[in-house]
């Protein structure tokens, strides 16, 4: 199963689906260490950085879902 990186995002609660939108588009989101685009299929052991100012967040993806449930939302990855 593949999910959109900004759903992905959003799923996690990171950020809202637009603002996920506007951050990759920014160039401050990269996928295994490459500038991501808006259309990447996220999978299992993608690891995900996003950059706020000086502060970056880097996750590995341990489950991809089409529904996800907030209080289950931090089981889908893990923060390196």
């Amino acid at each position: 199963m593949q999910q959109r990186l900004q759903k992905c995002i959003s799923e996690a609660g990171v950020a809202s689906r637009r603002t996920a939108e506007a951050m990759i588009s920014a160039g401050r989101v990269t996928v295994n260490g490459k500038v991501a685009r808006a259309s990447y299929d996220v999978k299992v052991g993608d690891v995900i950085e996003i950059r706020f100012g000086a502060k970056t967040l880097r996750a590995e993806v341990l489950s991809v879902q089409e529904t996800v449930k907030k209080d289950d939302a931090a089981a889908m990855y893990r923060e390196l």
